[in-house]
């Protein structure tokens, strides 16, 4: 069979829905508010062909920065030959999620906030603001070998040719 370079091309697993996820889509697909600046999720709706983005888009999250009444429009970036570009899309509604990339990082600025007004009001906070790694785990003794503690070292024998 000849080699097919069609728009839908290699989607066969990309553009199915999920055991026991058929049927039609949920209203509150259709009723989730999206505002500009918003981060979403380019997730493409295999029942909906209408405004169905590129496969390259498929699970690409970008930036609101248009909306219509029935598709958005998203900001992605692409790597095209070394350089990234930014791309802007228009993508129905039904292609679309809430992204939650920014839930850790939102939760932080507020728990960032909560420190610097106890710090501005002179309580003590011994915890920084900023991120710290986790550093090496505690060092411990391993218990004694065996039941009489005494430590038993196992050498090679060496070696006897058997001629």
């Amino acid at each position: 069979m000849p080699h097919s370079y069609g728009v839908r091309a290699r989607t066969r697993h990309m553009f199915a829905k999920k055991f026991r996820d058929h049927g039609p889509i949920h209203l509150s697909q259709y009723l989730m508010s999206v505002k500009v600046g918003d981060y979403v999720d380019i997730f493409a709706n295999p029942s909906v062909h209408k405004g169905m983005p590129h496969k390259f888009y498929h699970g690409r999250t970008g930036i609101v920065f248009n909306v219509t009444k029935s598709a958005v429009g998203v900001r992605v970036n692409k790597p095209v030959n070394g350089r990234i570009i930014e791309k802007r899309i228009h993508v129905r509604i039904e292609h679309v999620r809430k992204s939650k990339c920014q839930v850790d990082f939102l939760k932080r600025k507020v728990e960032n906030a909560e420190k610097k007004a106890e710090k501005a009001a002179g309580k003590p906070t011994g915890a920084p603001l900023k991120r710290v790694t986790k550093g090496p785990k505690d060092g411990y003794y391993l218990p004694a070998a065996g039941a009489d503690g005494v430590i038993t070292t196992i050498q090679p024998l060496p070696f006897s040719d058997l001629i």
